[in-house]
């Protein structure tokens, strides 16, 4: 084991611009799964006809292949795609962000759906009695006891996304991983040191979503 060669200042600079970019992926499929998760949620709780079905079969199909299938559907199947003349051509980090989305937006709606069905039903029925419509009665019932319910699942999903964007290595995705993997290939006495220091990267960097989740949680108590 070289401790003093593989955490070299170029070494050690070159594993923190793969940890950019792992955050960056992170933030934004961490960003747009949330937002497309909680549509779809909303949705499949209200049951809109047709649209709830088809999206109820999409998050079923998204949830039940491995994520590793759908990084190689967007970086390598999608391109070959052509319609009516056009093709989707994804540099590898957007690639990265779509397929992380994509299948964590599934896994999300799902926290959303769930958390909002745990309310009772009787106080949504209090609401429509009390006049307010199936929306109002969403928004200011359903919604803010159901989000406070979803934070401890929300996070768990979250943190699973950041630990994901390992997988992007595949496609030569230039993160966290793919650049120790890069270092390694320097000296195999950089093996061990090298990947104590990513394992504890990923710790630091999740530990920290964990205790900004038990915060959020003591304050919506």
């Amino acid at each position: 084991m070289d401790f003093a060669g593989a955490y070299s200042a170029d070494n050690l600079r070159f594993l923190m611009e793969g940890l950019k970019m792992t955050l960056y992926i992170a933030f934004w499929a961490i960003l747009l799964s949330f937002v497309i998760g909680c549509i779809i949620g909303v949705i499949r709780y209200m049951q809109v006809p047709v649209v709830s079905q088809i999206l109820a079969v999409i998050v079923e199909v998204l949830r039940n292949l491995p994520l590793l299938l759908i990084i190689f559907f967007v970086q390598f199947a999608i391109p070959q795609i052509n319609v009516f003349g056009l093709q989707f051509k994804f540099t590898v980090p957007a690639g990265a962000i779509i397929a992380l989305t994509l299948f964590e937006a599934a896994m999300i709606s799902e926290v959303v759906r769930a958390g909002l069905k745990s309310i009772p039903k009787g106080q949504v029925e209090a609401a429509r009695s009390s006049g307010l419509g199936s929306i109002q009665a969403l928004w200011h019932i359903v919604l803010p006891q159901g989000l406070r319910r979803m934070v401890p699942p929300l996070v768990s999903q979250f943190i699973s996304l950041l630990k994901d964007t390992s997988l992007a290595v595949i496609v030569a995705l230039a993160e966290l991983m793919h650049n120790a993997q890069i270092i390694i290939g320097q000296s195999p006495n950089y093996s061990i040191p090298i990947l104590l220091l990513v394992a504890m990267i990923y710790f630091v960097v999740n530990y920290t979503l964990s205790l900004i989740s038990r915060r959020l949680e003591t304050r919506t108590a």
